[in-house]
């Protein structure tokens, strides 16, 4: 008998877990479904079951036997679940001397906690590890991903950031971003500290896949990388056409300093050599685009020589971000992580 919360699809062809019951084949939780020996269980499922896989320094197995399945299988039917109540529990609070069993998709509920290290060990609610670091939230204080309140204190389901103090979250907030942002770009959505961050986090049971950002799967950000190079004015003066520039000159071109979404040559937009930035006219929200220390007397005794374009004509360079995390795990672009709905009104700057 397995837990009857999570007996899904009754009806349904396709195979269910033989460790937890549920027939979910992608859950972001429970991991993969996998099949050997005609049984059907999902990874974690069986990475947390009690003595199925054999752990050999510090590492485990590649596989395991049919039998060793089979047996954690019929233990488990004589194992109650002290969260749902039902038969089928595999796995047991690793705090020596506790027996209180539950299934792997009942932990949430019962405020268990489970640590996807090499050891994948689990706690029940009265032996979970809890933050070493002394803060409390203040009053009416928000999480940072989706801006409702996090309560008075921290709790199972509260957790603040061990770097800044200051990043306060739910569980399962701070568990999706994890999941969406792989441990190469994973850090504190305030701080961006990486070191004591990620080490909290996998000690509190968030499970931080070992890849690349989501994002960066089908490239849906690319263009964000992408840097203006056209030039935008009425009138481009330039002979080889607007979408050439030169590195620096009467042809250099400027992006607007608000919305970096339009550009102009210097001579286009009659801006002086010394002009350090420029406004296109929607940023500006003026008749004509404005720019800062402009001195249009300077080009008015410009030769026409100099007004030429010179043979060695070069593209802007491109522009790049860095991020300020500590200790990077990997060469991802983390300058690129999507905001939530939350921290683009907290944060909007530090996530890009």
């Amino acid at each position: 008998m397995v837990c009857a919360g999570t007996q899904e699809a009754a009806g349904s062809m396709e195979p269910a877990c033989v460790l937890c019951g549920r027939v979910d084949e992608h859950s972001s939780i429970l991991g993969h479904k996998v099949q050997i020996g005609g049984f059907y269980f999902h990874t974690f499922c069986a990475l947390f079951a009690n003595g199925l896989y054999q752990r050999v320094e510090g590492s485990i197995k590649t596989g395991f036997r049919t039998e060793d399945l089979v047996r954690t299988m019929k233990q488990a039917e004589q194992t109650l679940c002290f969260v749902c109540g039902n038969l089928g529990a595999s796995i047991t609070c690793a705090d020596p001397g506790c027996d209180r069993s539950f299934h792997l998709p009942c932990a949430s509920e019962g405020e268990c906690v489970t640590k996807h290290t090499a050891e994948f060990r689990a706690f029940c609610w009265e032996h979970r590890p809890h933050q070493a670091v002394e803060a409390a939230p203040v009053q009416d204080t928000t999480c940072i991903v989706c801006m409702e309140p996090v309560g008075d204190s921290r709790s199972y389901s509260t957790m603040v950031c061990p770097a800044c103090r200051h990043a306060w979250f739910h569980r399962a907030c701070i568990q999706e971003q994890a999941l969406r942002a792989g441990i190469f770009c994973f850090q504190c959505p305030l701080c961006r500290d990486r070191v004591k961050f990620i080490k909290d986090m996998v000690f509190m049971g968030i499970r931080i896949p070992f890849r690349r950002p989501t994002w960066e799967d089908d490239n849906t950000y690319a263009s964000l990388l992408e840097r203006h190079r056209r030039c935008d004015a009425s009138d481009c003066r330039y002979p080889r056409g607007r979408e050439r520039a030169e590195g620096e000159g009467p042809w250099q071109l400027l992006l607007c300093s608000s919305c970096a979404a339009q550009g102009t040559h210097r001579r286009c937009s009659n801006l002086s050599q010394s002009t350090a930035s420029w406004e296109c006219n929607a940023c500006a929200g003026e008749g004509i685009a404005s720019s800062s220390n402009s001195d249009l007397a300077e080009y008015s005794t410009v030769s026409q020589q100099e007004m030429e374009p010179s043979q060695g004509s070069a593209t802007p360079e491109r522009s790049s971000s860095s991020t300020t995390s500590q200790a990077p795990l990997g060469p991802a672009d983390c300058s690129r992580v999507p905001e939530s709905g939350g921290l683009s009104r907290q944060r909007r700057t530090d996530w890009r």
